[in-house]
């Protein structure tokens, strides 16, 4: 697999690195949650744009990335619309999230931006294609709240993303058993023969908490951590967090 750095921080190698998300509605509760973020030392931010108070308005939104940059400076900045259908807060069709995101990647203020798969294969193709002639790093997502499904299907969702040529992929599913949860780690491990670039999954909910501590050992590059508020469940604290992700790679470096 190979690795990715972006400004200085180099993704799909080492420890899975950790990410925090910002859910604030206000540009004051979005600035403020950054500041507390940075505190605790993070390596990614996620600003999760649907929570935003004026999450339609283009000119606002670069407005607040030009602000959110002037704080976090060398910190990588994910800028990531989810939608209602994948589990985010805002309920918009498949054009609108697509002419967003359009009208977002010129703006000179994105490092990575994250892109639904299920938005159809047609526009998600459009949106690579713009985000490379915008010197934009993506991650294609897929999310699913109501099942964890098939090992195969797992797997054949994130070589598909690579297919259309994300420089990340990413998935995240629902566990009802510790099945299921088993199901998700056997994939990522799977996905380390089939994966020539990073990849992100995750167990959502308590059950699935593990995967969001053993990346290293399986192969996912990113987990997500808790800061303010968590915009998924199962997210962890991330002083906590990031206390185990040391002791699992302190572990293997002893191997």
């Amino acid at each position: 697999m190979k690795s990715i750095t972006i400004k200085n921080v180099t993704i799909g190698e080492g420890m899975p690195k950790i990410c925090v998300p910002i859910v604030g509605i206000t540009k004051n509760d979005i600035l403020e949650e950054i500041e507390k973020a940075i505190l605790l030392n993070i390596d990614l931010l996620e600003w999760r744009v649907d929570w935003y108070e004026h999450c339609l308005d283009v000119q606002k939104i670069i407005q607040m990335l030009k602000e959110i940059k002037k704080v976090t400076k060398e910190i990588p900045i994910i800028f990531t619309f989810r939608t209602a259908r994948e589990g985010g807060a805002k309920d918009i069709s498949v054009e609108e999230y697509a002419a967003l995101l359009d009208s977002i990647l010129p703006s000179q203020q994105l490092d990575i931006i994250d892109i639904e798969l299920f938005a159809g294969d047609a526009i998600v193709l459009s949106l690579l294609q713009k985000a490379r002639e915008c010197s934009v790093y993506t991650i294609l997502s897929s999310h699913d709240f109501q099942k964890t499904p098939e090992e195969q299907e797992i797997i054949m969702r994130l070589c598909h993303m690579q297919e259309l040529g994300s420089d990340m992929t990413k998935i995240a599913v629902m566990p009802h058993n510790t099945k299921d949860v088993l199901t998700l780690l056997s994939a990522t491990e799977k996905m380390q023969h089939y994966g020539d670039r990073p990849f992100i999954t995750m167990s959502m909910g308590g059950l699935g908490s593990i995967s969001r501590m053993a990346g290293e050992v399986f192969g996912s590059a990113i987990t997500f951590g808790v800061g303010e508020k968590s915009s998924a469940p199962g997210q962890i604290e991330t002083k906590k967090l990031k206390h185990v992700l040391n002791i699992i790679h302190e572990s293997i470096a002893m191997l």
